[in-house]
C-alpha cells in the first residue's frame, strides 16, 4: 500500500496521514525529516544536500528522490508506506514515478482531502499558540477555558504571522499554482481518491479507510 497524500495547508493531510500510519502500521514518510536525518546523520546525501541548505539553495529534486528511495528501501517500508509533502510539482511526481518504475515498482493512491480555500483561511485564522509552552488551540475547535489564556501554563496567546489571513491565502496560491496540477496528473493516473475534509476529522478518516479496505 503505497500513498502519496495531497491537500493544500491546513486540510489536516498531515493528521491524517498519521492516522493511516497507525492503523496500517505503514511508515509516515516526510521528505523534511529524511532530509534532517540524512544531513544529521552525515551520509553521503546528507553531505551533499548540506551544501546546497548552507548556501542557502533548495535542495535539487533529483537528491531528494535518491534520499526517498534510499529511505523505502529500508525493511519497515516493506507493506507500503505514505508520502507527505512529496512530490509538490508535475517533475517531481514525474521523476518519482520514473524511480518507482526502475525497481518494478509504483504508488497505488493518491489521496485528495480537499478543503475550500475560505474554510482553511477561517481555520487556521482561528489557531492560537503560546508563547510559553508552545501549546496551540482553536478559538473554535479546541478553545481554551479562559479566553486567550494558556490552559497549561497561563500565559497570553496568540496569533502566529503563519496563521494570520493574508499569509494564508499567499501559501494556498503558491498551492494552487505549484500543487494544484498534480491532481490531474493523478487523476489521469488512475489512482487519485478525493475525500471532503471539510467533515469531522472522524469521518474524513473513515472515508479514508473505506478507500484503502480495512
Amino acid at each position: 500500500m503505497k500513498i502519496v497524500m495531497l491537500g493544500a495547508p491546513g486540510a489536516g493531510k498531515g493528521t491524517q496521514a498519521k492516522r493511516i500510519a497507525e492503523k496500517y502500521e505503514i511508515p509516515h514518510v516526510s521528505t523534511g525529516d529524511i532530509l534532517r536525518a540524512n544531513v544529521k546523520g552525515a551520509t553521503e546525501l546528507g553531505k551533499k544536500a548540506k551544501e546546497f541548505m548552507d548556501q542557502g539553495l533548495l535542495v535539487p529534486d533529483e537528491l531528494v528522490i535518491d534520499m526517498l528511495m534510499d529511505r523505502i528501501a529500508q525493511p519497515d517500508c516493506t507493506k507500503g508506506y505514505i508520502l507527505d509533502g512529496f512530490p509538490r510539482t508535475i517533475p517531481q511526481a514525474e521523476s518519482l514515478d520514473a524511480a518507482l518504475e526502475k525497481q518494478g515498482d509504483k504508488l497505488d493512491y493518491a489521496i485528495d482531502v480537499d478543503v475550500p480555500d475560505e474554510n482553511i483561511v477561517k481555520r487556521m485564522g482561528g489557531r492560537r499558540a503560546c508563547l510559553g509552552c508552545g501549546a496551540t488551540y482553536h478559538v473554535v475547535f479546541n478553545p481554551t477555558k479562559e479566553e486567550g489564556v494558556c490552559d497549561v501554563c497561563g500565559e497570553k496567546l496568540i496569533l502566529r504571522d503563519d496563521d494570520k489571513p493574508e499569509t494564508v491565502q499567499k501559501r494556498l496560491d503558491v498551492y494552487h499554482d505549484q500543487t494544484q496540477p498534480l491532481i490531474d496528473f493523478y487523476k489521469n493516473a488512475g489512482i487519485l481518491k478525493t475525500v471532503d475534509g471539510t467533515m469531522e476529522m472522524d469521518r474524513v478518516f473513515e472515508e479514508i479507510v473505506q478507500i484503502l479496505g480495512a
